[in-house]
């Protein structure tokens, strides 16, 4: 189809013709995914540790860590981690404001709190140069997201954390098994916790695990969900008067289910998101230097990649369309055939749980209610973050390299970009951006 045919929101023919047939289906669930699930169901192992620990020292040895240990989310796996490092009453922890709640909420149930930075426009990772004016005498930690698969920026991220003797906790959910500059995203902090539930790109059902090298972190993380766990032998001291019953009170512990298909999915990881990035990176490479759009991931030859390619986007610039919104724009591609949404996270910081809300009865503010200081961001104080909403949209999800296909969909962006540079038809009809773009929760995509 030519780039010149009208669009489809005019009356023109849809540049996605094809049937993807399975090309959005995720995760891949084989026979012997199945058969390994069904040997667990069949001895009533469901709640047993055995599947978990044989998964956890093949997870462990792929990533390079010395100790894994599995968990019931991911939400769990950053709990635990948060009180690995000792995360406390009155403590600090900073993170970036675009993220998912479960990076870094569960901070307040362990009387800490979180302070939030901005992301950097092009990476949409934490901006370090947004991150040492605020340390402070409580700040325990800075939590790293590697947001929708880019890695952050590790080397100027590290030497902040360690000059001020703080612990750097990686949230790898978007992110499992991915580079930067040629080391596996998770083995530079303290410990890396992550989620592996059904939509991410490792996906073996409602499960997290974290993987770390430091015992003292690990032995934490067991003591405080762990119980069956948490009554063999220890090293850290501080840990052998209470051992027997999990000092979070919490049961954490992975489902065998799961376990048992992720031990499957494992094996084929790497080959997996092998395909997968061909299949992205060719995308992207189709769409260089149309207006508009900008790929979302590290400088080719950087030693750096997008991991399995979790929720990717895409970077929009308006002012190179004439001011299109993203919403317009979007409302064009989506006429093509092509699903895609508009924004990322909305920004945590704005959020009335961290403003208004006293969760545990402390008769003020949960976010303050163990510091000597009102540390609430208001509106205006994290502008990047604020304003990438306006900046961002979902693009298609391919999990096989199937060149047709794919030039389909680069089609559907090529053919609005390039209208909307040529024509002011669009703009004319553009009634711009809601106040809010993005969501709180989750993304949704194919």
């Amino acid at each position: 189809m030519s780039i010149t045919s009208p669009l489809a929101i005019h009356g023109g023919p849809k540049a996605v013709q094809s049937d993807p047939g399975d090309m959005f289906t995720w995760p891949i669930v084989t026979k012997e995914d199945e058969e390994a699930v069904l040997e667990v169901l069949r001895r009533g192992a469901m709640s047993g540790i055995d599947v978990t620990q044989q998964f956890e020292r093949e997870f462990a040895a792929w990533q390079g860590a010395k100790y894994a240990l599995g968990f019931n989310t991911g939400t769990a796996s950053i709990h635990a981690a948060m009180f690995g490092c000792k995360i406390g009453v009155g403590d600090e922890v900073i993170c970036q404001s675009t993220t998912y709640w479960a990076t870094c909420i569960q901070a307040m149930s362990l009387g800490a709190t979180v302070v939030f930075a901005d992301i950097d426009p092009n990476t949409l990772c934490i901006d370090p140069n947004d991150i040492e004016h605020r340390i402070t005498e409580r700040t325990k930690a800075i939590v790293v997201v590697h947001y929708v698969g880019h890695p952050a920026d590790m080397d100027a991220i590290m030497p902040i954390a360690r000059r001020h003797g703080l612990k750097v906790i990686e949230d790898v959910s978007h992110a499992q098994g991915g580079l930067y500059k040629g080391r596996k995203l998770g083995t530079f902090g303290g410990v890396a916790p992550m989620s592996l539930m059904s939509a991410k790109s490792l996906a073996i059902g409602e499960a997290g695990i974290l993987a770390t090298n430091d015992t003292e972190i690990y032995e934490r993380a067991i003591a405080f969900g762990h119980y069956e766990r948490f009554a063999g032998d220890l090293r850290t001291e501080s840990l052998k008067p209470f051992r027997g019953l999990p000092m979070g009170g919490h049961k954490y512990r992975m489902h065998q289910l799961s376990a048992a298909m992720g031990r499957v999915q494992l094996k084929y990881y790497d080959e997996r998101c092998e395909e997968i990035r061909k299949a992205m990176n060719y995308f992207w490479d189709l769409l260089e230097g149309v207006p508009g759009l900008q790929a979302h991931r590290p400088p080719k030859d950087s030693g750096s990649n997008m991991a399995g390619w979790y929720a990717p986007h895409g970077l929009y610039k308006p002012e190179e369309l004439g001011g299109l919104s993203v919403t317009h724009f979007l409302e064009a591609v989506r006429a093509e055939g092509c699903a895609c949404d508009p924004g990322v996270n909305m920004p945590l910081h704005l959020h009335p749980l961290l403003n208004t809300a006293d969760v545990y009865g402390h008769g003020k503010p949960t976010r303050i209610a163990h510091s000597d200081r009102d540390l609430r961001q208001p509106p205006g104080s994290l502008p990047v973050a604020e304003g990438i909403g306006a900046r961002t949209y979902s693009i298609p999800w391919f999990k096989h390299y199937r060149p047709q296909i794919i030039e389909e969909y680069a089609l559907a962006f090529r053919k609005v970009a390039e209208f909307a540079a040529s024509s002011e038809a669009l703009l004319l009809e553009d009634k711009g951006n809601p106040l809010h773009l993005g969501n709180w929760h989750f993304f949704t995509h194919r």
